[in-house]
């Protein structure tokens, strides 16, 4: 069982890519870890607490944070990891698209943040991080993605709101923006095309988002930023 010292991290979109490399960041950190995603099957790892649910259902947010607290009696860190990704022409999106893409992205953002950071406020502190993509930087003209920078772009601009709202009482608030990073999301007949989209000529590895979400962890004097991992796409192409 944790001890009252431990720190606690909740990872949405847990299961497997990004996600599941931030789990283990987080253990390896020593911190315990509530990792939830749809599909996500029980940990052998007692630090590790898993929470079936669809992050778009507010009633998903409301049962991870609690399981936190029950189980190991705090929130120091939320993870939104949790996301989907549709590339499309704009006028080919459908009504469902926008429905699962702002759902999962804004919704599954929105209700587990608030309630993380009532947890933070009564503790005293903690740190928010959320994945973006750095498409809400740099638009391509490869990659047709509006319902991406809508939703993620307002994370984006939600992430710098929330650090400043909270800078004077413990809260950090970060984002990662990656690239393309290589996950199940992507089939493997799609990485050389993928890769080429980065002007280093490769995409990035889960390790990469994982490692930069560990340093925000471990920067006191860090709130607001935005951590480009993404092979120099910010910069230009």
């Amino acid at each position: 069982m944790s001890t009252p010292q431990q720190k606690v991290a909740v990872v949405t979109g847990a299961s497997q890519g990004i996600g599941a490399a931030v789990v283990e960041a987080y253990r390896k950190l020593g911190y315990a870890v509530v990792a939830t995603s749809r599909s996500i099957a029980p940990s052998g790892d007692p630090e590790v607490l898993t929470v079936q649910g669809d992050i778009a259902d507010p009633a998903t947010a409301e049962r991870v944070i609690a399981a936190a607290v029950e189980r190991f009696g705090r929130v120091d860190t939320l993870v939104n990891n949790a996301g989907v990704f549709v590339a499309k022409p704009f006028t080919d999106y459908t009504a469902e698209d926008f429905a699962t893409v702002t759902g999962i992205n804004i919704a599954g953002f929105y209700r587990i943040t608030q309630l993380a950071a009532e947890r933070m406020l009564a503790q005293g502190g903690g740190h928010i991080v959320s994945i973006t993509t750095s498409l809400v930087d740099n638009a391509d003209a490869r990659v047709p993605s509006v319902l991406a920078s809508l939703t993620k772009g307002g994370l984006q601009s939600a992430t710098k709101s929330l650090a400043i709202e909270y800078a004077g009482r413990g809260i950090r608030v970060n984002a990662v923006s990656p690239g393309t990073i290589k996950t199940p999301m992507h089939p493997v007949e799609t990485h050389e095309a993928l890769a080429a989209l980065h002007p280093v000529g490769r995409m990035g590895e889960r390790s990469d988002v994982a490692d930069a979400v560990v340093y925000l962890e471990n920067a006191p004097f860090v709130t607001g930023e935005i951590l480009h991992v993404d092979g120099g796409m910010s910069a230009g192409h």
